[in-house]
């Protein structure tokens, strides 16, 4: 949002700039344009007016322009009468500054001057040195004369050009100046405006990592039913999770009960009737308990505010299996890093890891080693191998079913990795099996991650 805000306002700033930059350089340039239009025609209003014809038919003129430099040669400076219709170099007056040249009147001024006779027309022709003029030019009738005659007044305009280009070259300067303040103006204009949106959205941050139970705080009138929207979205959001519990707790009662009371009955009696029941029963308490773990980490997962450190809870673990599978002489190896949060409960967080755990240490030979580290963004990785035997690829891809268990005669239901994988994905995480470093079996577990509690300053 502050990227598209400032990004429009600074795009449209530079356009507007820009053409203001360029409008007022075209400005500029006419005006330089006008003053030396005026200044040859005022030059070109004086020969006419002192133009004359001589006894013997020639053309005269009583006194020449007062500027000198019409007298030094070439100095970028020229006038000329000349009769309209044939060049005569005899019967052509021109300016000291031409000295033996004459003006290279372009045809389709010398139309235009002829066609609209008696009016001064402007224009551009090139010099005796090939310098670009700009020409005034009118056609004029005179007595004594058959024809009409053209007088030409041409001035250099490099110095008018360089004038311009030099205010194009300070106009750019300035504007661009006058951008720079102007962007700067912009993304502090944008992030106080957008100071409120911003605080806000560090409110529903702290709320969804535990750190408030609401968004609290003083907002712009705009923003305050955005608040309390959130805040009604919030109590919503707790009270379908409390209520899923509520469920979920009703249900383990309803159905552990008959299933404990036919499990102690079967235990209690003889044959193979009774033996049938026995493992049907816990066969279902088994079920049972995993589709309740499962609907109650789908409720935590939705949960908001729920954090859990990892470190804790991974140690704790650790120490526990390690002494359960002390005879065996299995040594666990931890390498955590401390501030990582599973965003998400700590039940949640213990059945997944002591799922992978207690797996690697049954087969484990010797070693276990867990690691715990940063993920990719927002994500928690959490490593799990032993020394043991290991599993195929296909074994790998089968052993992730439900119930199923590669070796009949070990203890156990099947459902430990199936658990483990609907519980990761009931928080958006997933559980990838491969081979170790150890050599036996790794779990990769990756899980969300919570972002840390900031103290606010005061």
């Amino acid at each position: 949002m502050v990227r598209r805000v400032t990004l429009t306002a600074i795009s449209w700033s530079a356009a507007l700039l820009l053409v203001g930059a360029l409008a007022l350089t075209l400005l500029f340039r006419q005006t330089i344009l006008s003053d030396l239009d005026n200044r040859l025609s005022d030059v070109g209003e004086f020969l006419v007016v002192s133009a004359e014809v001589e006894t013997d038919g020639s053309l005269g003129l009583v006194r020449p322009p007062a500027d000198t430099r019409y007298g030094q040669i070439f100095s970028g400076r020229y006038w000329q009468i000349a009769p309209a219709e044939a060049a005569d170099p005899e019967r052509t007056l021109r300016s000291r500054s031409l000295w033996d040249e004459s003006l290279a009147i372009p045809d389709s001024l010398r139309d235009r001057a002829l066609a609209r006779r008696g009016q001064g027309i402007t224009g551009s022709a090139k010099g005796p040195n090939e310098e670009p003029l700009r020409l005034f030019l009118r056609a004029i009738e005179i007595s004594g004369l058959d024809q009409p005659i053209l007088v030409a007044v041409g001035e250099d305009r490099r110095a008018a050009d360089r004038r311009v280009f030099e205010f194009a070259l300070l106009s750019l300067g300035l504007f661009t100046a006058f951008a720079l303040a102007l962007v700067a103006g912009i993304l502090i204009q944008v992030r106080v405006s957008l100071a409120p949106v911003f605080r806000m959205g560090r409110a529903v941050g702290a709320v969804r990592d535990g750190q408030s139970e609401r968004i609290t705080g003083a907002y712009p009138a705009e923003l305050m039913p955005l608040a309390g929207e959130l805040n009604a979205l919030v109590d919503h959001s707790r009270e379908v999770v409390e209520r899923a519990r509520t469920h979920v707790g009703n249900l383990a009662h309803a159905l552990k009960t008959p299933i404990t009371v036919l499990s102690n009955e079967a235990r209690n009696a003889d044959g193979p009737l009774a033996e049938l029941v026995r493992r049907q029963s816990d066969a279902m308490a088994a079920q049972v308990e995993h589709h309740l773990r499962r609907a109650r980490a789908a409720a935590n997962a939705r949960a908001i505010g729920a954090r859990t450190p990892v470190t804790p809870v991974v140690e704790d673990l650790s120490r526990t299996l390690e002494k359960i599978h002390r005879r065996k002489g299995v040594e666990i190896e931890v390498e955590l890093t401390e501030t990582l949060l599973f965003r998400g409960e700590r039940q949640d967080l213990e059945e997944l890891v002591g799922n992978l755990l207690e797996n690697a240490c049954k087969w484990a030979e010797r070693r276990v080693r867990i690691r715990a580290g940063q993920g990719e963004a927002g994500q928690i990785e959490i490593r799990i191998e032993d020394d043991g035997p290991g599993l195929s690829e296909a074994e790998r891809q089968a052993v992730l079913g439900r119930g199923v268990r590669l070796d009949e005669q070990a203890p156990g239901t099947g459902l430990g990795l199936a658990i483990v994988t609907d519980l990761a994905k009931a928080y958006g995480g997933t559980l990838v099996l491969e081979t170790g470093t150890l050599g036996g079996l790794c779990a990769r577990l990756i899980l969300p991650q919570a972002r840390q509690i900031r103290e606010t300053p005061r």
